[in-house]
């Protein structure tokens, strides 16, 4: 089929306006960091999953490569095309509807193109939470939030977007409909697709529609901030407020100074809430606490965890959110961290998870390593530290400029991951693979565990048109990528 017989059938299938080429397309075709640009035959917007279907089937027959799309906010890569420009963008923003919330149920069945926001405002609406929480929330999807097994800033209480995912619709490789959005929390009925295609970014199959869980709104949301003075005693607060708080204990981020006062810089609306020895902490570290039973209660109840931790030495200093605005103003601190990471300069980003008892060696030992092979490297550190997720970002500085730092990325890559690996870590979290980690997947899984995924993704997409080189090198690239 020629290329213009093949955008004819796309056409027919999606309408004129919904394949998009030239400048049209151009946005589509780069990442939201601008690291990755890729080539495409079109960009495709189905408005409905039998399109998705019609668009795959069609794809099949050419032998036409489709990498999935939804809000395009990731940072590994997942959702931009190679440079062949072989590839369709299939584009899910149109599947926006919220099809059912049932709250005798406590789930919701959105499409994967639905704004996290707009999922989290519907659930509210219908005096329901869903927790989900993360930066980009205004403009990243629920179809990539499940594509990567995204987490955010609940995880710690309500697990990743795989624990609040009860059922799917899936269009797979061929262009068939599986239809397993089921609202059960107990289906022991064989394998489970479900878990399967979560966080497989769209290699295994297309994500068109999930039912998802949703839990009671709290009576009271209690938010801290606390200056501390090293990562030891980070973790005996985190330890304290688990054991006050129990599972009402729904985030604890850390922060390093550096990171704050970037933003600080950066955002000179935005004030560090401390004077003092508080303010001189090298950590920081953001506590929220959701109580059932009232204001009133949970207030209490917070100030007396964080009051014992101030006793302790755990904490140098606290403040406590006085309203929802000052909260709002407490966690802004923490989201504006990446963005102003980004207007800073180039960076690396580690997305690591590591067994939490192991973030302070983690912390030591590769801050020293990087001191001593990349003198001046500036080294930006937050995360999650409730479920043991580090953001370790690295920018350049005056002692490491943006040139260097490109020259010298795969030993700095190599640096952080092989300390992460060794203490039994993991390297991607919450972003995914893409097409950032691809050799980092063959460096440090075993060569077992490689061919079970790689058989997984035959059996699932014999002629490997999804999402090609994303997580698994291509047949074709794995032996460079196993080797480098």
């Amino acid at each position: 089929m020629s290329q213009d017989d093949f955008l004819q059938s796309l056409r027919a299938l999606v309408g004129a306006a919904h394949v998009l080429g030239g400048e049209q397309a151009a946005p589509f075709l780069v990442d939201w960091r601008g690291h990755f640009r890729g080539a495409a035959r079109a960009v495709v917007r189905p408005g409905s999953t039998a399109e998705v279907a019609a668009v795959v089937r069609c794809c099949a027959a050419a032998g036409v490569p489709i990498v999935p799309q939804g809000g395009n906010t990731g940072l590994c890569g997942g959702a931009t095309p190679d440079t062949s420009g072989r590839a369709i963008v299939l584009l899910l923003t149109r599947l926006d509807r919220i099809r059912e919330i049932d709250t005798d149920n406590d789930s919701m069945t959105v499409e994967a193109g639905c704004l996290l926001q707009t999922v989290q405002q519907a659930a509210q609406a219908a005096g329901r939470l869903f927790p989900l929480s993360l930066a980009a929330e205004g403009s990243c999807t629920v179809g990539g939030n499940l594509a990567t097994n995204a987490g955010g800033t609940q995880v710690l209480r309500y697990g990743n977007m795989r624990e609040l995912c009860l059922g799917l619709e899936v269009v797979d490789a061929e262009g068939e409909v599986w239809h397993g959005l089921r609202g059960l929390r107990k289906d022991n009925t064989g394998y489970d697709l479900r878990d399967l295609y979560i966080g497989s970014e769209g290699t295994l199959g297309i994500i068109t529609a999930a039912t998802l869980k949703l839990h009671p709104l709290p009576a009271a949301r209690c938010t801290a901030m606390l200056a501390v003075p090293d990562l030891e005693s980070a973790l005996a607060l985190l330890s304290r407020a688990r054991t006050g708080f129990g599972a009402a204990l729904t985030g604890f981020e850390l922060m390093s100074a550096d990171c704050l006062a970037l933003v600080t810089a950066t955002f000179r609306q935005q004030r560090l809430p401390f004077a003092g020895e508080g303010a001189q902490a090298p950590w920081f570290a953001l506590l929220e606490m959701s109580d059932a039973e009232s204001e009133q209660h949970g207030r209490e109840r917070f100030e007396t965890v964080l009051g014992t931790a101030l006793e302790a030495g755990e904490a140098l200093d606290a403040v406590i959110a006085e309203s929802l605005a000052h909260g709002r103003a407490l966690w802004h601190l923490r989201e504006s961290i990446t963005l102003a990471q980004a207007q800073a300069g180039r960076s690396l980003k580690h997305d690591v998870a590591l067994p939490i008892s192991r973030i302070p060696q983690f912390m030591r030992e590769t801050g020293a390593r990087l001191a001593e092979h990349f003198a001046g490297l500036r080294v930006m550190p937050f995360g999650h530290l409730g479920d043991g997720n580090l953001h370790y970002n690295l920018l350049s500085g005056p002692g490491f400029d943006a040139e260097a730092l490109a020259a010298r990325q795969d030993e700095i890559y190599a640096c952080v991951h092989d300390a992460v690996h060794a203490l039994g870590g993991s390297v991607s979290a919450e972003h995914g693979v893409g097409q950032l980690k691809v050799a980092e997947v063959a460096r440090y899984k075993s060569a077992h565990e490689l061919r079970l995924m790689a058989r997984i993704k035959a059996a699932l997409d014999p002629q490997g048109l999804l999402n090609p080189g994303k997580v698994l090198a291509r047949p074709d690239q794995a032996d460079s990528a196993a080797a480098s």
